[in-house]
């Protein structure tokens, strides 16, 4: 039985079914199986194979199934390359790969080793048409089969778990996410006209967009907090920032041109995290001790970031309230201050000793500073 649609012999099948595979979606989850094995510091060979050719036949399932729906039960696309017996033919194909792949997983990794790759599967085979119609379901999808790929991946060489798979599980999950709501946004028009009720048609394509950058937001944050409280190697922020570099780009950007940058912005963030864990380029280096300022410390602080604060608030035109707004607060913040120092609730060691008004110079500044870099941050926000 042919499965190509267009042209005949097996030369045409072949590409067919090859058809089937897309680079862009296929390399992720692969790179997710192989990256959950860095993270276990071995790369034994035969769970690496198994648990990445399990991967593989996952994703392929999901890619035929959803073309299969798409073009013969929903009629959305314009044409596909495998005819409808073909997909089915492929589909029971990829399932009986992903089973051989599981098996011998299980056989070098453990039983459990093998379950953790299930989810794969599931997630692809009924994405279309059951979890695509869904806001939750079609986002979260593909960043939480990434997710497992990487956990099981990590539980193929490691034979069990440990909090760091599992935090770098949730920050592709959060961040992918936020990526795919961007995504979908992009057939906003069509999926509306059908009632596909993806992030953008329920919440509409401007609110849609905030949750997406927040996800993003939410996911570069937990890279840092997870690489100070030491779960992350110490390089990790660097491929945060890196990739929130990116996403800052792409905010000027349409949903089309967005999701490109912000898809290649994900490959840059996995590859440095890959370095980063793999090289441990800042193994061993200690913070900056800017503690060699002495007394001038925390004033040097509050100069740096009172220059953020004015930059920003000249930026968004917001001097004036900025001050009216400091100047208000000011005496709440200054009985706040002197209160709590002097009931003891805090010292500052590192300061010049000059006071005004019982209080040390450096916590007038303070109290200018931290509400200037707040409004700053909020005009600059609301002015995107």
């Amino acid at each position: 039985m042919a499965f190509a649609r267009h042209g005949d012999g097996g030369r045409a099948d072949l590409e067919a079914l090859a058809s089937q595979v897309h680079p862009v979606f296929m390399l992720p989850p692969l790179a997710a199986s192989v990256f959950g094995a860095v993270l276990a510091g071995r790369l034994a060979p035969a769970p690496l194979v198994f648990h990445a050719s399990a991967t593989f036949f996952a994703v392929y399932t999901a890619h035929v199934k959803d073309g299969y729906v798409d073009f013969y039960r929903r009629g959305e696309d314009d044409d596909h390359p495998m005819t409808a017996t073909g997909c089915r033919l492929a589909l029971v194909g990829s399932t009986v790969g992903f089973a051989a792949a599981t098996i011998g997983l299980g056989t070098v990794g453990g039983v459990a080793a093998a379950a953790l790759a299930v989810p794969m599967w599931i997630l692809g085979f009924f994405h279309a048409p059951q979890f695509d119609t869904n806001p939750v379901t079609t986002t979260l999808g593909y960043p939480l089969g990434i997710a497992v790929a990487i956990v099981g991946g990590f539980y193929a060489q490691a034979g069990g778990l440990a909090v760091q798979s599992l935090a770098f599980g949730v920050v592709f999950l959060v961040t992918l996410a936020g990526v795919k709501v961007i995504d979908d946004s992009t057939d906003y028009e069509y999926d509306r006209s059908i009632g596909k009720r993806t992030v953008a048609v329920e919440l509409g394509r401007r609110r849609a967009r905030r949750l997406a950058y927040a996800l993003l937001y939410v996911g570069f944050t937990l890279v840092v907090v997870l690489a100070v409280d030491g779960i992350f190697p110490a390089a990790a922020p660097l491929a945060a920032v890196a990739f929130g570099v990116v996403a800052l780009f792409s905010t000027r950007a349409d949903a089309e041109l967005a999701t490109m940058l912000l898809v290649r912005g994900a490959y840059v963030f996995l590859a440095l995290l890959v370095a980063a864990v793999w090289f441990r380029p800042l193994a061993g280096v200690g913070l900056p001790d800017i503690g060699v300022l002495g007394p001038y410390t925390y004033l040097a602080t509050e100069v740096a970031f009172g220059a953020l604060a004015a930059a920003l608030v000249i930026r968004a035109g917001a001097v004036w309230r900025t001050l009216r707004t400091v100047l208000v607060l000011y005496p709440l913040a200054f009985v706040w201050d002197w209160y709590t120092l002097s009931v003891g609730v805090f010292a500052i060691p590192l300061r010049t000793g000059v006071e005004a008004a019982g209080i040390p110079l450096e916590e007038h500044l303070f109290m200018l500073v931290v509400p200037a870099l707040v409004i700053g941050v909020h005009e600059t926000l609301n002015d995107a």
